[in-house]
């Protein structure tokens, strides 16, 4: 089959490998539709992943729908072959510390699910268990992609315990930006969008932001005069992943307000805090990683009912030979995300 590796920063190879085969509660599928993402472009841009890509060359892509072709000894009953499947990258033990306590994003053995640029991918038995459904006749398969990324959204969202009537701002329009857009207008809060790209912004105006900002401007002022309590915003989501929107985020949040750092900075980052604010001004700062199995079931919900609008962040389209134009177009912010088609 062929499947894309990569062997350094932005060093990406389509090459020859063998067809794979299930072992025992796995899934064989043929990989219908790979999205590129946000994860993935860190990947590219600095050559390899902690996790996901330690060692490289390595399988890359894990946004995906597919179609079941083989089935490992033992799967469920729940799956044939030619079911078409979305899934979630990752699967939590079940057994350990923090899986005990219900926090399955922090396992100490997630199981991963990794190289859906390719024509065949395999499910890992784990995921197949716990975080793989059958796709809805009515969606298209853009859209199933997006299973995994709107299930760490959702958790994110969960976190930041926005309600109705809050007013919710937004660092950051890329994918995961636009989805806690639309998250935020669904729950009847009030939502800002910052970023520095116009076409950015005009994205977050199409997904429903009632006020957009040039990230570039001193945006402190704005945000709190948009704001009922005219301090700042309730709740902050940082979608970007570098400390300057880290420290901005928390400049913009109100007293006792909520700031969700969502994006993922290079390890060993670090800002400066004005410790005031967090102590006097009742700050909540928290961070969110990845997602839970209760996140990816409401996900796939969510998806269902907002799935025409959101199969629209899949702005490009290209074949699996063409994955490192896909990457130098979401490097340079050309595509929202790219469609890669395996055959």
């Amino acid at each position: 089959m062929k499947a894309a590796l990569l062997y350094g920063a932005r060093d990406l190879r389509v090459e020859e490998l063998p067809d794979p085969r299930p072992g025992p509660g796995e899934v064989l599928a043929r990989v219908d539709v790979a999205l590129t993402c946000g994860s993935d472009l860190k990947s590219y841009v600095r050559g390899s992943h902690p996790v996901l890509a330690a060692d490289v060359p390595a399988p890359f892509g894990h946004e995906f729908c597919g179609t079941v072709v083989e089935l490992g000894p033992g799967v469920v009953e729940d799956f044939q072959e030619g079911d078409v499947i979305m899934s979630a990258n990752s699967a939590p033990c079940g057994e350990c510390y923090y899986c005990r306590r219900g926090q399955y994003s922090l396992c100490d053995d997630l199981q991963f699910l990794q190289g859906t640029y390719a024509e065949y991918v395999v499910v890992p038995a784990r995921i197949v268990e716990r975080n793989l459904y059958i796709k809805p006749a009515d969606m298209s398969p853009e859209a199933a992609a997006l299973l995994e990324p709107l299930s760490c959204v959702v958790h994110g969202f969960e976190e930041s315990n926005t309600e109705a009537g809050d007013t919710a701002a937004v660092f950051g329009c890329g994918p995961i930006g636009l989805m806690f857009i639309r998250l935020i207008k669904q729950k009847g809060a009030q939502a800002i969008a910052i970023d520095p790209t116009p076409e950015r912004r005009a994205w977050a105006a199409d997904f429903g932001a009632d006020i957009v900002l040039d990230a570039n401007d001193d945006i402190a002022e704005k945000v709190a005069s948009a704001s009922p309590s005219g301090d700042g915003a309730d709740v902050v989501v940082e979608a970007v992943g570098n400390v300057e929107a880290w420290r901005r985020a928390i400049s913009v949040t109100r007293k006792g307000g909520r700031v969700v750092m969502f994006g993922g900075c290079p390890a060993g980052s670090k800002i400066e805090l004005d410790t005031s604010r967090l102590h006097y001004d009742e700050l909540s700062v928290i961070g969110v990683f990845h997602h839970t199995p209760f996140s990816v079931r409401r996900a796939l919900t969510l998806l269902h009912e907002d799935m025409d609008i959101l199969s629209r962040l899949a702005t490009h389209e290209l074949p699996l030979d063409e994955i490192d134009d896909a990457f130098k177009m979401m490097e340079s912010q050309e595509a929202v995300k790219v469609a890669i088609r395996t055959r």
